[in-house]
């Protein structure tokens, strides 16, 4: 038996009445746990292991799956997020980019768990444009992974100055020399914009233009997805609002 706290980040049915629940926890990294009943509607504690929901947990070992056996909520985030569809969508982009950042089971994750959190408040307190919170997200996710983008140097000779472009293979942006063929054009207020969404400089994200901020988000998920090697479904819903 053991505790933790952490962000559910998915649930799936499972027999009758039971649902896996995959979490992000804070001392134990991912882990996905069976909850018994929970889809029965005299359930005790269904509704309180939805997805964007902070929980305190209790959890048996198992011999495939750990089991939930008690559960209390720390915060919903969801509960904000409901009612709008833009930001909704985005909070489901996290959780995924969530899950795919974190591809060993129990595997300690504290700073992706913390900037999870932090992104779904920041998402549900509506003070910045949904979508510019998700690339936030995205870009810190990616760099607590290791696969931060070059955004000052070349990507490949670590040079400064004019760097026209931006190579996702080569990881950020390359100089006129270093420029493979296929790379993007992106304006230079656009990579601005991203090294502002990766270092929380809210004060200029906030005055970006909505052409840069389209650009800005563009080369975002195509880097995250690079970088995966797996599509993130949900993005796919974002980039339609």
């Amino acid at each position: 038996m053991y505790r933790d706290d952490g962000v559910v980040l998915r649930t799936q049915k499972l027999g009758e009445a039971d649902r896996i629940i995959t979490v992000l926890c804070r001392t134990t990294g991912r882990v996905r746990a069976v909850a018994k009943g929970v889809r029965r509607t005299k359930s005790r504690f269904g509704a309180r292991l939805e997805p964007f929901t902070h929980v305190d947990l209790m959890l048996h070992v198992g011999r495939s799956l750990d089991v939930i056996t008690q559960a209390e909520v720390i915060r919903a985030y969801g509960e904000p997020l409901t009612g709008d569809y833009p930001r909704y969508t985005a909070g489901v982009a996290m959780l995924e980019t969530a899950e795919r950042l974190t591809p060993v089971e129990k595997e300690p994750a504290l700073r992706q768990l913390l900037l999870l959190i932090g992104g779904l408040r920041t998402l549900g307190d509506a003070e910045h444009d949904g979508r510019l919170v998700l690339d936030a997200f995205l870009l810190r996710s990616l760099a607590i992974a290791g696969y931060a983008p070059a955004l000052r140097e070349c990507a490949r000779c670590g040079a400064s100055g004019a760097l026209p472009a931006f190579a996702i293979p080569a990881g950020g942006v390359v100089c006129a020399s270093c420029r493979p063929p296929g790379a993007a054009s992106p304006s230079a207020h656009t990579i601005a914009l991203m090294l502002a969404l990766l270092q929380g400089d809210w004060d200029d994200a906030d005055q970006s233009e909505r052409r840069h901020q389209a650009e800005c988000s563009g080369l975002v998920a195509a880097y995250l997805q690079w970088h995966l090697e797996h599509s993130i479904r949900s993005l796919r819903h974002v980039e339609r609002v």
